[in-house]
């Protein structure tokens, strides 16, 4: 398996936590000192597996627009769009997210992501 679909596969991991309001499985994916960037401020580990508790947050996702760059022997940042439908939402969103990823004793852990809403502002 190249970098690309390891890590994809991941982060579809943590993705499809959200769409089965699984927090263990959610948790599980992030490093104990997650950051999140968020478009209302900052988040760590417990926030985002917790935001599970009343159930999935996620009805449906595509990921986009994928792109890897290998940071380091054990490290790499994801980089994509992501389109979806919040659960009891029927509008579309589509966000810009960057996540990073750090190999730890065999396993993928996600250490950092930043999610950007896509504005379709052009920089110049």
């Amino acid at each position: 398996m190249n970098l690309l679909s390891e890590i994809l596969s991941c982060e579809q991991a943590v993705w499809e936590a959200l769409v089965k309001g699984d927090a263990a499985a959610d948790h599980a994916m992030l490093a104990e000192e997650f950051l999140g960037v968020y478009p209302d401020g900052y988040g760590d580990r417990g926030g985002h597996a917790g935001q599970l508790a009343s159930g999935p947050t996620v009805a449906a996702y595509e990921l986009c627009e994928v792109r890897i760059l290998a940071v380091g022997p054990d490290t790499a940042m994801l980089v994509y769009k992501a389109r979806y439908r919040r659960t009891g939402r029927g509008a579309e969103e589509a966000m810009y997210v960057s996540s990073l990823w750090q190999r730890r004793n065999g396993r993928w852990l996600n250490l950092f992501s930043q999610d950007t809403p896509a504005a379709g502002i052009a920089v110049p």
